[in-house]
């Protein structure tokens, strides 16, 4: 509140050097680059500050590449209401420098310790985003929680679960509406639209367990496509007559990827997973060629794979230290759009609360690139929620409010 304040800032200067600089205590002095830490000229133009506690954690980014630590300071000083903003100036009283700041937004974090089964969900935001130039839009806001976007086929809404139900909303924001899904009134965020727009599947929790169910888009009651629990939906085939998820058979704690034709018959079990391994997140591709997913193996991280529908080729697609979940394949079959929690989570879980990164990579191969930095995770986009056009995606983002 005054020019003498404790404070903290990451501060990007006009000749592209990256620092955490800080004011201790009241009335000191600024502690510069060169007293203590600073980055490389690099003209970084991701810039993040953090606060846990008394600690200040300052890092940094290209477009395209994992957050960087650049600082960590503790202030003991530092009180616990502040004031944030962004700064524009200069070092050199004969130099005017200018600056382009986008897509800026404050995150209130939940404490490390918090569970929101025991203790709530805090807010949500739902935003879109162009995939290609970064650019992202709040376009509904809630202290409560609501999750996993698709985008409907006529890329004027999107479809989303909260409270149980399912609701739309246009994508530009405006007033949310029910969607008729008759008896099924405990839905979770397994929801996805059948390729040719018509069907709509569900996983919704029948008093046995989650199990599958589908229904017209535009509402109506649901029809079961599985009934033993439980069973968690994440695609449909490209003929738009079978579903591919994710179930425990037998009275095993090991989940493994199945198909089922939404007319009935038996299911398909296509892996075999052992001890220590994990599946999720099964999608077709729009060709039908191949069922992505994410998976680990002798209790590894979990990265991306892909499948012939058989089961057969299994081919593993990313090879890196983060925990890779949801592949979701655009609607032109060209990209991968993906959410990576850090490498540090429980084994085979996507948890709530998470600094992650949302990141791309071409279907024809080549390494992924970061195209958002957000604080979420279990609920931000565990379902196909690409455009029609194949240009944005929809996800949620979390802040305590």
């Amino acid at each position: 509140e005054d020019d003498n304040s404790v404070m903290v800032g990451g501060f990007l200067h006009g000749d592209g050097l990256m620092a955490g600089q800080w004011r201790e205590r009241k009335g000191a002095a600024m502690q510069n680059p060169e007293d203590d830490v600073w980055g490389p000229k690099r003209f970084y133009q991701i810039i993040q500050l953090e606060r846990r506690g008394k600690t200040f954690i300052v890092r940094a980014a290209h477009p395209g590449e994992p957050l960087q630590d650049i600082s960590s300071k503790v202030l003991e000083f530092m009180p616990e209401e502040v004031l944030a903003g962004i700064v524009i100036g200069s070092h050199d009283v004969d130099k005017i420098e200018t600056a382009k700041v986008w897509n800026v937004r404050i995150d209130q974090p939940v404490p490390v310790t918090y569970d929101p089964n025991e203790e709530g969900w805090i807010g949500c935001r739902m935003e879109t985003m162009n995939v290609f130039s970064g650019k992202r839009k709040v376009i509904f806001e809630k202290d409560s929680r609501f999750e996993a976007p698709n985008w409907m086929p006529d890329g004027k809404d999107l479809l989303f679960n909260m409270e149980g139900s399912l609701y739309t909303i246009p994508i530009n924001g405006g007033e949310t509406k029910k969607l008729n899904t008759g008896s099924a009134d405990r839905l979770n965020n397994d929801h996805c639209i059948s390729f040719d727009g018509k069907l709509l599947g569900i996983s919704h929790n029948d008093g046995e367990g989650s199990n599958v169910f589908v229904l017209p888009l535009g509402g109506g009651e649901p029809k079961a496509v599985t009934t033993d629990a439980p069973s968690y939906l994440h695609g449909w085939a490209a003929n738009n007559k079978e579903l591919v998820y994710v179930a425990r058979r037998g009275g095993s704690n090991i989940y493994d990827i199945y198909k089922k034709s939404i007319t009935g018959g038996k299911e398909v079990k296509l892996t075999n997973n052992k001890k220590l391994e994990h599946v999720d997140g099964c999608e077709y591709s729009p060709d039908g060629k191949f069922i992505y997913y994410n998976g680990s193996v002798n209790g590894g991280t979990m990265q991306l794979w892909r499948m012939k529908p058989d089961g057969s080729g299994k081919e593993q697609l990313t090879f890196d230290e983060y925990n890779d979940w949801f592949p979701h394949i655009s609607p032109d079959g060209k990209w991968i759009a993906f959410i990576s929690f850090a490498p540090d989570i429980e084994l085979n879980s996507h948890p709530s609360y998470k600094q992650v990164m949302l990141r791309l990579m071409p279907v024809s191969g080549g390494p992924p690139k970061v195209i958002a930095h957000l604080y979420g995770g279990q609920g931000t986009i565990n379902v196909n929620s690409w455009s029609p056009d194949s240009k944005h995606i929809a996800f949620v983002s979390n802040s305590e409010k």
